[in-house]
Protein backbone atom coordinates (compact mmCIF):
# COMPACT_ATOMS: atom_id res chain seq x y z
CA UNK A 1 0.00 0.00 0.00
CA UNK A 2 1.11 3.24 -1.18
CA UNK A 3 1.25 6.34 1.40
CA UNK A 4 -1.39 7.63 -0.99
CA UNK A 5 -3.53 5.42 0.24
CA UNK A 6 -3.38 5.24 3.95
CA UNK A 7 -5.67 7.76 5.60
CA UNK A 8 -5.37 9.18 8.92
CA UNK A 9 -7.68 11.28 11.46
CA UNK A 10 -6.70 13.58 14.61
CA UNK A 11 -9.35 12.25 17.41
CA UNK A 12 -9.06 14.89 20.20
CA UNK A 13 -11.87 14.12 21.68
CA UNK A 14 -13.60 10.70 22.13
CA UNK A 15 -12.18 9.41 19.56
CA UNK A 16 -8.84 9.32 21.59
CA UNK A 17 -10.75 6.17 23.58
CA UNK A 18 -10.16 2.93 22.32
CA UNK A 19 -13.18 1.41 22.73
CA UNK A 20 -15.29 4.72 21.71
CA UNK A 21 -13.46 3.82 18.32
CA UNK A 22 -14.24 0.51 18.23
CA UNK A 23 -18.07 1.25 18.21
CA UNK A 24 -18.07 3.38 14.95
CA UNK A 25 -15.72 1.22 12.77
CA UNK A 26 -12.32 -0.33 12.00
CA UNK A 27 -9.49 1.74 13.21
CA UNK A 28 -5.36 0.35 13.28
CA UNK A 29 -2.70 1.91 15.04
CA UNK A 30 -2.49 5.43 17.19
CA UNK A 31 0.24 7.62 17.59
CA UNK A 32 -0.66 10.45 20.52
CA UNK A 33 0.82 14.06 19.09
CA UNK A 34 0.14 17.63 19.72
CA UNK A 35 -1.79 19.56 16.83
CA UNK A 36 -0.34 22.74 16.20
CA UNK A 37 -2.82 25.66 14.83
CA UNK A 38 -5.99 24.95 16.67
CA UNK A 39 -7.38 25.02 19.90
CA UNK A 40 -10.00 22.83 21.74
CA UNK A 41 -12.82 24.34 23.08
CA UNK A 42 -16.33 22.44 24.75
CA UNK A 43 -18.71 23.98 22.27
CA UNK A 44 -22.66 22.87 21.57
CA UNK A 45 -22.26 20.71 18.95
CA UNK A 46 -25.82 19.26 18.45
CA UNK A 47 -28.45 19.82 20.34
CA UNK A 48 -29.74 16.43 19.96
CA UNK A 49 -28.49 14.76 23.57
CA UNK A 50 -29.00 17.75 25.57
CA UNK A 51 -24.88 18.18 25.81
CA UNK A 52 -21.61 19.71 24.83
CA UNK A 53 -18.37 18.34 22.89
CA UNK A 54 -14.80 19.22 22.78
CA UNK A 55 -14.76 21.10 18.90
CA UNK A 56 -11.10 22.70 17.46
CA UNK A 57 -11.01 25.74 15.80
CA UNK A 58 -8.39 27.33 13.43
CA UNK A 59 -6.13 29.36 16.25
CA UNK A 60 -2.49 29.97 14.38
CA UNK A 61 -0.51 30.04 17.67
CA UNK A 62 -2.40 27.23 19.55
CA UNK A 63 -2.24 23.31 20.08
CA UNK A 64 -4.18 20.71 21.55
CA UNK A 65 -3.22 17.16 22.09
CA UNK A 66 -4.66 13.79 20.50
CA UNK A 67 -4.50 10.73 18.62
CA UNK A 68 -3.66 10.24 15.52
CA UNK A 69 -5.51 7.02 14.33
CA UNK A 70 -5.05 5.00 11.11
CA UNK A 71 -8.45 4.66 9.41
CA UNK A 72 -9.46 2.81 6.33
CA UNK A 73 -11.03 5.04 3.83
CA UNK A 74 -13.85 2.84 3.46
CA UNK A 75 -14.35 3.62 7.09
CA UNK A 76 -14.61 7.51 6.62
CA UNK A 77 -18.51 7.34 6.09
CA UNK A 78 -19.22 5.84 9.57
CA UNK A 79 -16.54 8.64 11.13
CA UNK A 80 -18.41 10.97 9.07
CA UNK A 81 -21.55 10.24 10.53
CA UNK A 82 -20.50 9.97 14.08
CA UNK A 83 -18.82 13.94 13.30
CA UNK A 84 -21.65 15.22 11.63
CA UNK A 85 -22.05 19.20 12.46
CA UNK A 86 -18.29 19.55 11.76
CA UNK A 87 -16.61 19.74 8.27
CA UNK A 88 -13.28 17.02 7.73
CA UNK A 89 -10.22 19.03 6.35
CA UNK A 90 -6.62 17.85 5.50
CA UNK A 91 -3.93 18.60 7.88
CA UNK A 92 -0.20 19.12 7.23
CA UNK A 93 2.09 16.86 8.64
CA UNK A 94 4.23 20.11 9.76
CA UNK A 95 1.38 20.80 11.98
CA UNK A 96 2.01 17.68 14.31
CA UNK A 97 4.69 16.59 16.99
CA UNK A 98 4.72 13.72 18.59
CA UNK A 99 4.70 12.80 22.70
CA UNK A 100 7.18 9.54 21.30
CA UNK A 101 10.30 9.28 19.24
CA UNK A 102 8.44 7.39 16.84
CA UNK A 103 8.38 8.85 13.58
CA UNK A 104 4.67 9.50 12.40
CA UNK A 105 3.46 7.23 9.09
CA UNK A 106 3.43 8.58 5.83
CA UNK A 107 -0.49 9.58 4.50
CA UNK A 108 -3.17 11.84 4.58
CA UNK A 109 -4.06 13.23 7.62
CA UNK A 110 -7.60 14.73 8.71
CA UNK A 111 -9.35 16.77 11.08
CA UNK A 112 -12.57 17.23 12.26
CA UNK A 113 -13.25 20.66 12.92
CA UNK A 114 -15.82 23.95 13.11
CA UNK A 115 -15.78 27.52 12.28
CA UNK A 116 -17.66 28.39 15.37
CA UNK A 117 -17.68 28.07 19.19
CA UNK A 118 -21.23 28.32 21.03
CA UNK A 119 -20.59 27.85 24.67
CA UNK A 120 -22.18 25.18 26.29
CA UNK A 121 -25.30 26.57 28.48
CA UNK A 122 -27.43 24.57 30.89
CA UNK A 123 -30.10 22.61 28.51
CA UNK A 124 -26.53 21.60 26.77
CA UNK A 125 -24.22 20.82 29.56
CA UNK A 126 -20.71 19.37 29.43
CA UNK A 127 -21.77 16.11 30.36
CA UNK A 128 -19.58 13.68 32.34
CA UNK A 129 -20.48 10.43 31.02
CA UNK A 130 -18.99 11.66 27.87
CA UNK A 131 -16.23 13.33 29.72
CA UNK A 132 -15.40 10.16 31.64
CA UNK A 133 -14.57 8.71 27.98
CA UNK A 134 -12.40 11.07 27.02
CA UNK A 135 -10.29 11.06 29.84
CA UNK A 136 -9.82 7.17 30.29
CA UNK A 137 -9.01 7.32 26.67
CA UNK A 138 -6.42 10.14 27.79
CA UNK A 139 -4.77 7.66 30.37
CA UNK A 140 -4.21 4.77 27.71
CA UNK A 141 -1.85 7.18 27.24
CA UNK A 142 -0.45 8.11 30.45
CA UNK A 143 -0.81 10.86 33.31
CA UNK A 144 0.62 13.70 31.09
CA UNK A 145 -1.11 13.29 28.05
CA UNK A 146 -4.51 12.95 30.56
CA UNK A 147 -3.26 16.55 32.26
CA UNK A 148 -2.32 18.56 28.59
CA UNK A 149 -6.04 17.70 27.62
CA UNK A 150 -7.34 19.33 30.70
CA UNK A 151 -4.77 22.28 30.07
CA UNK A 152 -5.26 22.28 26.45
CA UNK A 153 -8.86 22.52 26.34
CA UNK A 154 -10.75 25.95 26.22
CA UNK A 155 -14.73 26.29 28.21
CA UNK A 156 -14.49 24.56 31.97
CA UNK A 157 -16.03 27.48 33.25
CA UNK A 158 -19.54 26.17 31.54
CA UNK A 159 -21.99 24.36 32.91
CA UNK A 160 -20.99 20.88 34.24
CA UNK A 161 -23.78 17.67 34.95
CA UNK A 162 -23.02 15.03 36.45
CA UNK A 163 -25.17 12.53 34.83
CA UNK A 164 -23.86 9.63 35.64
CA UNK A 165 -27.38 7.68 36.91
CA UNK A 166 -28.67 8.71 33.72
CA UNK A 167 -26.45 9.27 31.00
CA UNK A 168 -26.98 11.62 28.22
CA UNK A 169 -23.85 10.35 26.21
CA UNK A 170 -25.15 7.53 23.54
CA UNK A 171 -21.24 5.83 23.34
CA UNK A 172 -21.57 5.52 27.36
CA UNK A 173 -18.90 3.82 29.09
CA UNK A 174 -20.73 3.01 32.21
CA UNK A 175 -17.99 -0.22 33.82
CA UNK A 176 -15.31 2.88 33.70
CA UNK A 177 -13.42 3.72 37.32
CA UNK A 178 -14.49 6.80 38.08
CA UNK A 179 -12.37 7.70 40.80
CA UNK A 180 -9.31 8.43 39.38
CA UNK A 181 -11.01 10.78 37.04
CA UNK A 182 -12.68 12.20 39.38
CA UNK A 183 -8.98 13.21 41.16
CA UNK A 184 -8.34 14.66 37.56
CA UNK A 185 -11.48 16.68 37.06
CA UNK A 186 -11.70 18.05 40.26
CA UNK A 187 -9.22 20.95 39.94
CA UNK A 188 -11.08 21.84 36.15
CA UNK A 189 -14.32 21.43 37.01
CA UNK A 190 -17.41 23.75 38.40
CA UNK A 191 -18.45 20.85 40.36
CA UNK A 192 -18.05 19.81 44.00
CA UNK A 193 -15.91 16.77 45.08
CA UNK A 194 -19.13 15.53 46.58
CA UNK A 195 -21.10 16.15 43.02
CA UNK A 196 -18.23 14.50 41.35
CA UNK A 197 -18.44 11.45 43.44
CA UNK A 198 -21.60 10.00 42.33
CA UNK A 199 -20.92 7.05 40.18
CA UNK A 200 -22.61 4.87 37.35
CA UNK A 201 -25.31 2.35 39.05
CA UNK A 202 -23.67 -1.11 38.96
Amino acid sequence: MSALDRHFILGYGSLINGESRAKTGETGKVWPVKLHGFERHWSVMSVEYGMSSVAVIHAPEKTCNGVLVEVPYDQFPLFDEREKGYQRAVIDAKQLTTYQDHPLPEGTYWVYHTDDVIEPHHECPIALSYLDVILSGCLEHGDDFAQDFLTLTKGWASPLLNDRKAPRYPRVQPELPTERLNTLLAPVTTLSIKELSVTYES
